[in-house]
């Protein structure tokens, strides 16, 4: 197989295989790598949720839009149907660390399935990865040891709900340190939040509008080299409001002072901003302002 292509890994079994790893339940695993086989790395596709915890510098690693060096403490998450990869020109190497592989089907029926979709970090980046303290490593490896334990007893009326609320109390401890790393970056993130605004207020000012449409979230998340779930999670750390919401209020505070352009109609201004239909800006203006921009413009 060529460096290119990309392998397509649907099952927790294929998975463990691959790797030399006893499945104890064909839905779930947790891998020690230094217990696995050396393997040749190539561009992968799982068909289940996957969860890496790096212990050593590994090598490059593409994932998503970008190549990452992985720092001793690492961890990335990835949904399924995402690709991820190692390049090591085709040679057989000894992996370290762990892993916590899990299917959708295992989620089915459960609490985790229904909010599954809340935790966003399944489709950050991978260098939005989640660096871990030596005391927040600990924690994460105390999981996979009960998860795994949990997978070693023999299967009965509870296995799925407790190895399933050990993964949701593993994903919840995920988001208690990505909040930590979001505010321990924080001279970073409002670095990323100026240069937001700034882009914002450049987009509005430009033609842009007219020829993109309405300014989406997604488009300043890609202006900064991240993905648009990390750049929401962001914003709203940072700001209280959603990206959505900013990107609202901006452009309402831009319309309030084209209201006043006396050669220019409600529905020019509203095509300006990037609006297919006038009725949608008044509907927005309206929601925020609580007025019409005709009923605004002759009150003031």
């Amino acid at each position: 197989m060529k460096n290119q292509e990309v392998e397509i890994v649907n099952s927790v079994s294929e998975y463990n295989k691959m790797v030399n790893h006893e499945t104890m339940n064909p839905l779930v695993s947790v891998v020690d790598f230094s217990k696995s086989d050396p393997i040749c790395q190539f561009k992968r596709t799982f068909g289940f949720y996957t969860v890496f915890l790096k212990d050593v510098m590994c090598g490059d690693m593409q994932y998503g839009k970008h190549s990452y060096d992985y720092q001793e403490g690492t961890l990335v998450f990835i949904a399924p149907g995402q690709t991820y990869g190692i390049y090591n020109a085709d040679t057989y190497i000894q992996p370290a660390g762990f892993a916590l592989i899990f299917h959708p089907d295992l989620l089915k029926g459960t609490n985790l399935g229904k909010n599954i979709r809340n935790y966003n970090f399944f489709s950050y980046d991978v260098h939005e990865a989640l660096h871990l303290s030596e005391k927040e490593r600990e924690i994460i490896l105390e999981c996979f040891k009960n998860i795994k334990l949990e997978l070693e007893q023999a299967i009965d009326k509870h296995s799925k709900s407790l190895i399933v609320n050990n993964i949701e109390l593993f994903l919840n401890y995920c988001m208690r340190f990505y909040d930590r790393q979001f505010i321990t970056r924080d001279h970073i993130n409002q670095n990323f939040i100026g240069k937001f605004e700034k882009s914002l207020d450049d987009y509005l000012k430009s033609d842009k509008p007219k020829s993109l449409g309405f300014p989406m979230v997604n488009y300043f998340a890609e202006q900064l080299n991240l993905s648009a779930n990390y750049f929401g999670d962001l914003i709203k750390k940072e700001l209280g409001i959603s990206a959505q919401e900013f990107i609202h209020n901006k452009l309402i505070d831009v319309a309030k002072d084209q209201i006043f352009d006396a050669s220019k109609s409600i529905s020019e201004i509203s095509y300006d901003l990037g609006f297919k239909y006038p009725q949608h800006f008044t509907r927005l203006f309206k929601s925020k302002v609580g007025v019409s921009p005709s009923e605004f413009k002759s009150l003031n």
